[in-house]
């Protein structure tokens, strides 16, 4: 039996091969493959689950092992190198790559923990983990830029959704290990080892950039896809609360993870029927092209695409036929919107403010989730109890991450309110984050959790969002990953120089009240309230910071939002205006009349 689409027309048996070849290489089946990938990239925020088996197993002290989240945060966002190879190679190589390192930086953590090789010195985990969390940004230039540049006019969206996975990925794969491995939580180190690189290497050739024509109900799908993607967030919001009262045996974790997968793989029917209803397009428009007596072809004229520009004189080659070097013309600025050289881009103010507020927005939010472990030890929470910290930050930052895209995108496009102007809200947000675990009281830890996974999720569509608006798609791959360099680098001096030095310090107190020194434990623990308090009051007032210093680009970049800042993409030929599944049967009947 053939596929029947929403159009009204049908897919024939011997129709469902080639159907089948057009769905693999349509731009709806590089966002599924784009979606699994994402789920899979988001093995980062896991740290705060298996960073206390690296520390016992180790026998690391707390700046030790922030160190390690040090350069785990730095390999997550120095991403310029992926950015730079996929100026030069097909995406299918930036994906392998990302893969291969993926693998090898985590399952030698993996070794490492169980004991399998001897015990390696701080410097080598240091280079496996920044190794395996650098992978990411290979998936993140091979999927997203892929995307952005496929639907260019539904970049803030599609960022959202995209990053949203991401933000899932430490549920998905938390319901996923549980199933498998049960609570080891050093087994969930080779999960992430294998199962990011797997997804990479399935869907590899899959993501590619395609230039075909636009639909008119694009923005419509992207919403099909949030409304999944915001079930599968509830459903492992709620499996994390019952997780936490409900003891749950083997069987039950391996339902819950397939429902978990099984509803990964729903938008792919989505993009099945997208691309049916184009099947079906074409199917009517060849046929009216065989009715229609070529004496008399007015009627289809007006459906065909434009008529190209006539080509400019030889002597003035097309724009986009001059190969202008990235380095060129570093003073000499285009316009915000158009496409900038990298260099134009590093080195304008825009740039240079984006990079301030990231410094302390993301720094602050990345040292709150990488020490949400040690913070619920230090409160006495039990280990499963931690473990539900750490998925809410998951699910809350899927849930930053599509509000910021989907809402940012419809401000700007009904009211002109510029993307900046939510950046600021956002780390605002933050700031009360930090400080419900600078002074906690009942449940604060929870609503911490959830308030900054929210504002954590929320600024990385913003971030990759502005840059695409105000420097062009040209250079978007190298961009993009420049722009989070700032991330890391807030995470080394936030977490490793003030909040480890800080921990450490409150520990050795305690240990001296007790007539103990350092060399008498093996692992330098904090217990109380007073652990994190001064670190987080710091982090709250660098984060207001940042807020206030992206309130400088919300005025800056005020007129150039107040523009149509989409209407070169919407001038492009390759947009066609074709026509609705869901009119096809009043355009039909139109000549009866």
């Amino acid at each position: 039996m053939g596929y029947t689409s929403s159009s009204g027309g049908g897919i024939r048996g011997s129709e469902i091969l080639p159907f089948t070849v057009q769905v693999v290489k349509g731009r709806w089946f590089t966002v599924f493959a784009s979606f699994l990938i994402m789920t899979g990239a988001g093995a980062t925020y896991l740290f705060g689950i298996y960073s206390k088996q690296i520390k016992a197993s180790l026998g690391y002290d707390q700046s030790t092992l922030n160190l390690l989240g040090f350069f785990k945060d730095f390999g997550a966002n120095i991403g310029v190198l992926s950015g730079l190879i996929a100026e030069v190679t097909p995406t299918w190589f930036v994906l392998i790559i990302g893969a291969l390192m993926n693998f090898a930086g985590y399952f030698m953590i993996w070794l490492a923990v169980t004991g399998k090789i001897s015990r390696p010195r701080v410097w080598h985990m240091c280079i496996y983990i920044c190794a395996g969390a650098n992978s990411q940004n290979f998936a993140n230039t091979g999927a997203l830029v892929t995307c952005v540049k496929n639907f260019p006019e539904g970049r803030g969206i599609l960022l959202g959704l995209l990053k949203g996975f991401v933000g899932l990925s430490g549920a998905v794969m938390t319901q996923l290990y549980l199933a498998i491995y049960g609570t080891d939580a050093k087994s969930l180190i080779l999960l992430i080892a294998w199962l990011p690189a797997a997804l990479s290497i399935v869907f590899v050739y899959t993501i590619r950039i395609l230039h075909t024509a636009r639909q008119p109900n694009e923005v419509r799908v992207f919403y099909h896809f949030l409304y999944v993607s915001i079930v599968l967030a509830l459903f492992l919001m709620v499996m994390t609360l019952l997780e936490k009262t409900v003891t749950f045996s083997k069987g039950a974790y391996a339902a819950s993870a397939t429902v978990s997968w099984f509803m990964l793989f729903v938008p792919l029917l989505i993009a099945i029927r997208q691309e049916a209803a184009l099947w079906n397009l074409k199917k009517k428009a060849a046929f009216a092209r065989d009715e229609v007596p070529v004496e008399n072809p007015p009627e289809i004229q007006q459906k065909k695409l434009p008529s190209p520009a006539p080509s400019p004189p030889q002597s003035q080659p097309p724009e986009d036929e001059k190969h202008t070097s990235c380095f060129a013309d570093i003073c000499n600025k285009p316009p915000r919107g158009e496409d900038y050289t990298i260099l134009q881009a590093l080195l304008s103010w825009d740039m240079g403010i984006l990079f301030l507020a990231t410094l302390f927005g993301l720094g602050g939010s990345l040292t709150a989730v990488d020490n949400l472990g040690q913070i619920g030890e230090s409160l006495g929470y039990p280990t499963k109890t931690i473990s539900t910290f750490v998925s809410l930050v998951s699910i809350w930052n899927y849930f930053g991450r599509v509000f910021s895209g989907f809402v940012s995108e419809t401000l700007m496009l009904k009211y002109k309110v510029p993307r900046p102007l939510m950046m600021t809200f956002v780390l605002l947000l933050s700031c009360v984050g930090h400080l419900l675990i600078a002074f906690p009281g009942p449940g604060a830890v929870y609503v911490a959790s959830i308030i900054i996974g929210f504002s954590f999720g929320a600024q990385l569509p913003l971030l990759f969002a502005i840059i695409s608006e105000l420097f062009g798609l040209k250079y978007y791959s190298t961009l993009f990953n420049c722009g989070q360099l700032a991330s890391p680098l807030g995470s080394y001096i936030l977490n490793v120089k003030v909040t480890g030095w800080l921990y450490d310090r409150e520990a050795i107190k305690d240990l001296a009240k007790k007539g103990l020194t350092r060399s008498s434990v093996k692992e330098l623990t904090c217990i109380g309230t007073h652990c994190y308090k001064l670190p987080f009051i710091i982090l709250a007032a660098g984060t207001l910071f940042g807020a206030l210093v992206s309130l400088i680009l919300v005025v800056r970049t005020r007129e150039f939002y107040s523009g149509d800042i989409y209407k070169k993409f919407r001038d492009d030929p390759m947009v066609t205006d074709m026509i609705e599944p869901e009119n096809l049967k009043v355009k039909d009947k139109e000549p009866e009349k």
